[in-house]
């Protein structure tokens, strides 16, 4: 049966394909199971789907519900599988907490039949294969499941090389291997993102190990520009704009004299920490109003920090200009270039996410800095109105910005 590739913002897979598929035998875009609480299976079934090994180019299904055979519940007692709220969360959850990366594009819907209930999960081809779940890279072929070896490793990054088109993947033409601190890279950032027991037995050498990162292009022999914002020696000389720019101003604009001036410039990897520090000890001062009372955030710093991720992994590396990160007496105003990306749109603001640099995400995801996708603007706004801080502006209109104003708890 041949399926259409469908947009999966807006439709799925109708009741007539899917009852057509369900005689059939697994395969490299189908996997069948009656199980409910085996999540493993479902994140390696829809990590294969999300890498395509095969390059069939089209939508990959895990039907939760049917037995091999097609049969609706366990074909041994007759029993049938509870698709419940829970199940379809937990599915869905597989798009956003990190456990996957870069996060898969998929949907997740509930069918009912005579027969009884199914849950499918509809997983669309990663642009920017491979694909890892807990760190390892699933694949697919035929009724062959498993963990790409060297060659397949090579071959999906070699596909990412020809489909790519996110800035963050593209080579950084002129660059070289030598551009990258590879101590950083193998001490700070390989056991982050790669299984223990396939990091102890990786016998690959190392633009390889990089390339199925997504930190080196192999056709181009350069690193791309993720490689380069993550681990170089000097990111400023590929990426002028590479940097955040730092100002404490005495009033309540521009003009006015300024107290601080710090530029944060340099690999990511260790920037993101030196920033993290700043704002904890420079930014998230404590009050006391009066004697005896509790101490109080101006700023709480887990907001400033997710907003502050929010502009290095959505702004345009491709401008010169860098991300402006301004406190005033009465307000912090952060500002990246670059405005809303994709499917990310002022009406939909920030209920819908899109990806600029989904590699560099990925990175930030896996180094810890965030812990789900497509949340942090929310984490932020829940943690000032914990705080008791005022509701956030946010510029988003703007074709080539992004901002945001917090205001200062008086």
């Amino acid at each position: 049966m041949s399926i259409k590739h469908i947009d999966p913002v807006y439709y799925m897979i109708t009741d007539e394909q899917l009852l057509a598929l369900l005689p059939q035998l697994e395969n490299e875009r189908v996997e069948k199971t009656i199980s409910v609480n085996d999540t493993n299976k479902f994140g390696e079934a829809i990590c294969s789907f999300a890498n395509d090994l095969g390059a069939t180019g089209q939508p990959g299904y895990l039907i939760i519900g049917v037995a091999d055979n097609g049969t609706f519940g366990n074909p041994k007692t007759g029993e049938l599988t509870p698709i419940t709220e829970q199940l379809l969360q937990q599915l869905m959850d597989f798009r956003t907490d990190g456990r996957m990366v870069p996060p898969p594009a998929m949907v997740v819907k509930k069918f009912s039949f005579p027969q009884g209930d199914l849950a499918v999960v509809e997983v669309q081809p990663s642009p920017v294969p491979p694909v890892r779940f807990k760190g390892k890279v699933c694949i697919r072929i035929g009724q062959r499941k498993g963990v790409a070896n060297e060659a397949e490793e090579r071959i999906l990054s070699e596909k990412r090389s020809v489909y790519a088109k996110t800035y963050d993947v593209q080579p950084t033409l002129g660059s070289s291997l030598s551009d990258l601190s590879i101590d950083i890279l193998k001490l700070t950032y390989l056991p982050s993102a790669i299984d223990p027991e396939i990091l102890a037995a990786n016998g690959r050498e190392l633009k390889q190990q990089v390339a199925s990162l997504k930190f080196y292009d192999l056709r181009s022999d350069a690193p791309t520009n993720a490689g380069i914002l993550m681990f170089g020696t000097n990111p400023l000389f590929y990426l002028p704009g590479a940097y955040i720019q730092y100002v404490k101003f005495k009033g309540n604009d521009e003009v006015s004299d300024f107290e601080t001036e710090v530029r944060f410039e340099g690999d990511l990897t260790t920037q993101l920490r030196v920033i993290n520090d700043f704002v904890k000890t420079q930014i998230a001062r404590r009050v006391q109003r009066k004697l005896g009372e509790d101490y109080e955030e101006a700023y709480p710093a887990s907001a400033i920090q997710e907003l502050l991720y929010n502009a290095i992994v959505h702004r345009d590396y491709e401008s010169n200009a860098p991300i402006k990160f301004y406190e005033f007496d009465d307000r912090i105003e952060i500002t990246n270039p670059g405005g809303l990306y994709g499917n990310a749109r002022p009406e939909n603001f920030p209920n819908t996410n899109d990806y600029r640099n989904p590699t560099l995400a990925e990175a930030v995801k896996t180094l810890g800095f965030i812990n789900r996708f497509n949340v942090g603007v929310k984490r932020a706004k829940a943690a000032l109105q914990k705080n008791g801080s005022p509701e956030p502006t946010f510029i988003i209109h703007e074709a080539t910005s992004f901002g945001v104003i917090v205001y200062k708890k008086l």
